[in-house]
């Protein structure tokens, strides 16, 4: 047994007599049959029978070492030290054990920071698409929220200054930033927020001035997750450019100069956060510190807004994965906790607060492969493709994150008051599901994205509505009455985002807008999944998926009306049951009253 392990009991998730069982020493692959199915629609059966035993070995990890890991790191959170212990003016962070195993599953074993960058991670001889890069992100993250920032951000300044850097730049920090070696790896950070407001970039004050080949920034950031990462992406106003985005450049900003002493700036503080207290955010004061142009200077705000769209996606599958582990934990309890001679899972409002939970983590889970495989395509060349990413993006950042929130309490409530304890994983989930609606965007923010921008300013809503209806088209065995539904849905929704896209004092239902693409959308993927995964092996419940969305995520509520029928306890029973489901049956339930 680890060190680190020692002092923990590691009890199975179904040993008997246990008052309130968790999910220690579950496999988080294995107990996801769902994962496995989406991964076989969207993967080369090749580059899927690669990464299984890999996701398995994952899934195996965050169900019992890392997950412990991650309780710990939560715990023992990083502290920063002005000197070193010979008095000089030092600064570094000191991180607990854990936090450093946590480090070297993701960036050592399985590489995730650079699998859709550098060949040959866990010996594939090409890099990976998104969508096999995210099924590790999604699977991570339901033991340790914290640490996926330190990945996100080390991945997308590669992906920037592989894109944008000069060839000298390249060679100098591109393979550190893409390194499994632990010991050549150099973590990367993404330091924008300042004092004035993180949305409204353009009043961002840091300056940067020439001098010969690179720069020297003066300024504060007032957000910087992984304070001390070793090569640093912000931006900064040249010397005499002008206001707002367009005077915005990017730029490269080393931790250590060539000479091996610290770069001219400070981390001030760490901050002490509600939630992802694992990974080390601070305030970061620049004296000159010295970084180096990347792209132009005038497309600076441009070429970051990449990495910012690639880390919402990363954000939605992040919480995608809160609320996976969340309800994993809350089936856990419900199937083997007993109270009044009866399983929880057996009682009838029980089973309706596990479909509130079950419901947004299955839209969620489609929703993020559906926007990674856009996100493939996109890279692949295709522009309908890069249209979809457009609308996708915000929209899966915007509902996703929300919903985590509510889901993670609602898995804490299953357990009742124990799981307000932070020996248990929930509470631990519900404090770190609070910074996916924050991060990259506050709601309000991503909506008007979603709304004013894709829809409003590009035109992304006719690439959206072709590929649902495209889907719909796809999905052949599905009953006809019922594409034709999501159709009616799909054109509704699209025309609402487009009504509100048209005018600026139409803000106010953007939120409702974006909310309804997101499930009528998932409603539609939900669709086509289930009608080819019955295919695959005859079990069609996502199609029931589909319907649950539409009658309690789209339709209006009648808050007088009874919400359990027989056609809801049914499709309740089949879904939370675990035998595999036929056409025949799910079709009578799609289409009853």
């Amino acid at each position: 047994m680890h060190p680190l392990m020692q002092n923990r009991a590691v009890e199975s998730a179904s040993q008997p007599g246990l008052l309130a069982p968790d999910t220690t020493g579950m496999n988080f692959y294995r107990a996801d049959p769902v994962l496995t199915d989406l991964l076989r629609l969207h993967l080369p059966d090749a580059l899927f029978r690669h990464i299984e035993p890999h996701l398995d070995r994952l899934g195996e990890l965050a169900g019992g070492y890392l997950d412990e890991c991650a309780r710990l790191a939560d715990r023992h959170t990083p502290v920063l030290h002005q000197r070193d212990k010979f008095g000089r003016d030092i600064q570094y962070i000191e991180y607990h054990p854990a936090y450093r195993e946590l480090e070297k599953a993701a960036f050592g074993e399985f590489g995730i920071h650079a699998m859709s960058i550098r060949k040959g991670i866990m010996g594939w001889p090409d890099k990976y698409p998104v969508v096999a890069k995210h099924a590790f992100t999604f699977l991570f993250n339901q033991a340790e929220f914290g640490l996926g920032c330190p990945i996100n951000v080390t991945d997308g300044c590669a992906k920037l200054l592989n894109n944008f850097g000069s060839e000298e730049l390249k060679a100098k920090y591109l393979d550190g930033l893409t390194q499994t070696d632990m010991s050549k790896l150099t973590q990367g950070g993404q330091f924008m927020t300042e004092k004035e407001g993180g949305s409204d970039v353009g009043t961002l004050t840091t300056r940067a001035v020439q001098e010969g080949e690179h720069w020297r920034l003066y300024g504060e950031k007032w957000f910087c997750s992984n304070a001390d990462a070793k090569v640093v992406m912000l931006l900064a106003r040249p010397e005499g450019a002008g206001p707002g985005t367009r005077g915005l450049g990017l730029f490269l900003m080393p931790r250590f100069l060539d000479d091996g002493s610290q770069n001219h700036y400070r981390i001030v503080r760490l901050k002490d956060k509600l939630g992802t207290r694992s990974m080390a955010s601070g305030e970061i004061k620049f004296e000159g510190a010295i970084a180096y142009a990347v792209g132009k200077l005038d497309r600076g705000f441009v070429q970051m807004a990449e990495m910012v769209n690639s880390s919402r996606l990363s954000n939605g599958v992040k919480s995608t994965a809160l609320m996976r582990r969340a309800h994993h934990d809350a089936m856990t309890v419900a199937k083997n906790r007993v109270v009044f001679g009866q399983r929880i899972v057996d009682l009838p409002l029980a089973r309706r607060q596990l479909m509130k939970i079950m419901l947004p983590t299955e839209q969620a889970l489609s929703m993020s492969f559906l926007t990674a495989d856009a996100l493939d395509r996109a890279e692949a060349g295709s522009q309908d493709a890069a249209a979809l990413l457009r609308i996708l993006t915000p929209t899966l950042k915007f509902r996703a994150t929300r919903d985590a929130r509510k889901v993670c309490g609602d898995a804490l409530e299953m357990r009742g008051g124990i799981g307000y304890v932070e020996e248990f994983a929930t509470a631990r989930l519900l404090r770190d599901a609070h910074l996916g609606s924050i991060w990259e965007g506050t709601g309000n923010i991503v909506a008007i994205d979603a709304l004013t921008r894709a829809v409003g300013r590009h035109g992304a809503d006719a690439a959206l509505s072709a590929d649902l209806h495209a889907r719909l088209d796809d999905s052949a065995n599905v009953p006809q009455a019922w594409r034709n539904r999501l159709r009616e849905l799909t054109d509704r929704a699209i025309g609402f985002a487009r009504e509100v896209a048209s005018r600026t004092d139409n803000e106010g239902d953007a939120r409702r807008a974006t909310s309804l693409l997101y499930h009528v959308a998932s409603a539609v993927a939900l669709a086509w999944e289930g009608g080819r995964i019955h295919e695959m092996r005859g079990d069609a419940r996502r199609l029931l998926l589909s319907r649950m969305v539409v009658d309690h995520r789209v339709a209006p509520g009648d808050p007088f009306r009874l919400a359990e029928n027989a056609i809801q306890r049914a499709i309740t029973g089949h879904l939370l049951g675990e035998r595999s489901v036929g056409m025949d049956e799910v079709g009578e339930l799609l289409v009853a009253a």
